[in-house]
C-alpha cells in the first residue's frame, strides 16, 4: 500500500514570516522552532509513509518559493500547496509561474484567520479562479464551521475547481460534546459532500480536542470519522498528519495508530484510498511529481 501524508508543514523561523508562531504564545511555544524534512523522515519511515504534501503556513509568496525549493531537494515531498494574494492583480502571473513546477499542486488562502466569513466570495479576483481551473490546480480550504455554508456556495459557483476541506473544518466546539454544534457541522458538511469536486482531509482533529479529553479521543472522534466516510466515501477522504502542529496533542506514531483504529471497518481497498490513493488522485501526485 502506498501511503501519503496529505498535510504537513516545514518552517524556518529565521525567514520571519510566520506571524502566528510566537514564543510569546504559551500554547504554541513547543512548535516555535524550525521543522525540516530531516526531522520528519524517521517518523515517515516508522509509519511506512512514502510521500508528503507540503502545505503553506505563512501568508507570503516567499514561503511558497521556499517550500518549492525544499521539494526540489527532497523526493519524499510529492506536492506543495502554496499561498498567493488572490486580491492582487499580479497573482495570475504568479500562479502561471508556479504551475510550471511539477510539484506545485494548488493554493491555500488562510480563511480561518480572516474575520470576514464571506471573504472568499467577495474579495478574490475572478480571473485568478480561471487560471486555477485552467491549470488544474487544487484549492485547500482552511476553514472553520462558520465558513461551511459560504464554501458550499463557492463550490457551486466554481464546479471546475477541486476543493479539499482541511481538517474537516476544525469542529472544535462540537468536539467538546455539544450535540447541537455536531449536528450543525454535520448538516453543513453534508451540503458540501454532495458536490463531487469536494474532498475532505482526515487531519488536524486531535488538536481540536480539549487537552483534558485527549484520553477519550477515539470515542470523541469516531462519530466524525464515520460521518466523513458516509458522506465522502474512501474515494474523497484523505489522511494527513498536520505535523508538526499535531505534536501539540500527540505524536506522529500515535495519530497513525489511532487513525487505523478509527478506520477499522474499511476493507483493504477503502483503507488504501484514505491512506494514500485519494491524495494521489486529488493532487495528481504521480502524474507530475
Amino acid at each position: 500500500m502506498r501511503r501519503v501524508d496529505a498535510h504537513c508543514h516545514f518552517w524556518s523561523l529565521e525567514r520571519g514570516d510566520y506571524d502566528w508562531l510566537s514564543t510569546d504564545n504559551a500554547e504554541l511555544r513547543p512548535i516555535a522552532r524550525d521543522f525540516s524534512p530531516e526531522d520528519i523522515a524517521p517518523l515517515l519511515s516508522t509509519a511506512n509513509v512514502h510521500s508528503v504534501v507540503l502545505v503553506q503556513a505563512a501568508a507570503t509568496e516567499a514561503e511558497t518559493d521556499f517550500l518549492l525549493s525544499l521539494a526540489d531537494q527532497h523526493s519524499a515531498i510529492a506536492g506543495v500547496v502554496g499561498w498567493v494574494d488572490l486580491s492582487d492583480d499580479n497573482a495570475a502571473s504568479t500562479l502561471e509561474r508556479w504551475s510550471a513546477h511539477a510539484k506545485f499542486k494548488g493554493i491555500r488562502p488562510m480563511l480561518q484567520d480572516i474575520d470576514n466569513t464571506d471573504w472568499l466570495m467577495q474579495v478574490p479576483l475572478e480571473k485568478h479562479w480561471s487560471v486555477i481551473a485552467e491549470k488544474h490546480l487544487c484549492f485547500d480550504a482552511l476553514v472553520q464551521p462558520r465558513h461551511l455554508p459560504m464554501l458550499a456556495t463557492f463550490c457551486e459557483k466554481h464546479p471546475a475547481i477541486a476543493v479539499v476541506i482541511d481538517h474537516a473544518a476544525k469542529p472544535k466546539a462540537a468536539l467538546a460534546g455539544n450535540l447541537p454544534d455536531f449536528e450543525k457541522w454535520q448538516r453543513d458538511i453534508t451540503l458540501l459532500a454532495k458536490q463531487p469536486q469536494v474532498y475532505c482531509k482526515l487531519s488536524g482533529l486531535l488538536t481540536e480536542v480539549t487537552p483534558a479529553l485527549l484520553p477519550d479521543a477515539k470515542s470523541l472522534l469516531q462519530p466524525y470519522v464515520d460521518t466523513l466516510l458516509n458522506l465522502f466515501g474512501s474515494e474523497r477522504l484523505m489522511w494527513g498528519s498536520d505535523w508538526p502542529v499535531l505534536t501539540l496533542a500527540s505524536s506522529y506514531s500515535a495519530w497513525n495508530t489511532l487513525t487505523l483504529e478509527l478506520l477499522h471497518g474499511l476493507n483493504n481497498t477503502e483503507l488504501a484510498n484514505v491512506l494514500g490513493g485519494t491524495a494521489d488522485k486529488f493532487y495528481s501526485l504521480r502524474e507530475r511529481s
